[in-house]
């Protein structure tokens, strides 16, 4: 997973300043999602099992601790 790969939005959910979108990657077969803190226009994002996919969406912020490889993106992302 690349950040210059095409990201395909499989969901997307936004409150209290977050935005979370689950992504696919086709090019690595792979699932990410990604947050956005509207109020810091702080971005990162993170691989998941596709098995947890659903789960990371929900509850980003426990996932990502778990992560070794946290990808900081930047606001054109």
């Amino acid at each position: 997973m690349t950040t210059t790969q095409t990201a395909h939005e499989l969901d997307y959910r936004e409150g209290d300043g977050l935005e979370v979108t689950l992504v696919w990657y086709r090019e690595d077969d792979a699932i990410a999602v990604k947050v956005l803190d509207t109020r810091t226009g702080e971005r990162f994002e993170f691989p998941v099992d596709p098995a947890s996919a659903r789960d990371a969406f929900q509850h980003p912020f426990a996932y990502a601790a778990d992560v070794d490889e946290l990808l900081e993106l930047s606001a054109a992302a």
